[in-house]
């Protein structure tokens, strides 16, 4: 038997941009974090059909792992209004309803000459009831185990900003790696369960600073080098609805 803490909960209103610190959540049932990659910024037309929302794959998007800049905006979003916030350089640039097409327009606006050089097309805020645009196509929570983070850490010689993985709950306690003994076997962690269901393979946005945007360190070549995979967290199913805050234990059944 194994246990940690869940350090801290993240989620990403809009996919691409800043966390959001939570410090407590409730999650339901086949579920992921409400309001996590509620929305997200085409990069040139895609057919998302809001009516039919579908996964499509994040290189649609704008997204950290082609768009590094998009780390020196830091956004705040306000759930009960849907107003998002972008700062660049230290001012507030863009204060927008989502639930508009005026406040989308705003956004899409400031992303058309921010990130001008890199767009395939008119960027466009996308929104789907109940969609979340993970970079994966089931609804599930991330975790990022701290201690594995600490070996990524070592092998790259450097401090490692576990925001770099952009999950959405960050355990400490378990020994590194730890999580990948947890393949097909439950979590609890205050009312709620998870049930892990996949190894997160990480790709180049882990190389961007996510607090400068400077594409600053290789780390799936590291990981692959050093410990002979790309992967570093894992994904897990809510299967049990309930409420997860930070300093919650984090309990797991250590699969024979």
């Amino acid at each position: 038997m194994a246990q940690g803490i869940i350090q801290s909960i993240y989620r990403y209103p809009v996919k691409g941009l800043s966390p959001q610190g939570l410090e407590r959540v409730v999650l339901a049932a086949g579920g992921t974090l409400p309001a996590d990659r509620a929305y997200a910024i085409e990069n040139g037309p895609t057919g998302f059909d809001p009516a039919h929302p579908a996964y499509f794959p994040k290189q649609r998007f704008l997204m950290l792992m082609r768009n590094e800049r998009l780390a020196a905006l830091k956004t705040g979003y306000d759930e009960a209004s849907d107003t998002l916030t972008i700062e660049h350089d230290g001012r507030e640039v863009v204060r927008a309803d989502l639930r508009t097409a005026a406040g989308r327009a705003t956004v899409e606006a400031f992303m058309a000459s921010f990130c001008a050089d890199e767009l395939k097309g008119p960027p466009k805020v996308l929104f789907g009831e109940g969609h979340s645009f993970s970079d994966v196509a089931k609804k599930v929570v991330s975790i990022i185990n701290l201690a594995s983070v600490a070996a990524v850490e070592t092998a790259v010689g450097a401090p490692v900003d576990p925001l770099r993985f952009r999950a959405n709950l960050y355990v400490t306690g378990w020994p590194a790696w730890h999580e990948f003994d947890l393949m097909g076997g439950e979590l609890t962690a205050g009312g709620v369960r998870l049930k892990v269901v996949k190894r997160i393979v990480r790709c180049a946005a882990t190389n961007v600073d996510p607090q400068t945007g400077a594409r600053d360190m290789e780390i799936p070549p590291t990981l692959l080098r050093t410990f002979d995979h790309m992967d570093c967290g894992v994904y897990a199913e809510v299967i049990g609805a309930g409420e997860i805050t930070a300093g919650d234990t984090i309990r797991s059944e250590r699969l024979l």
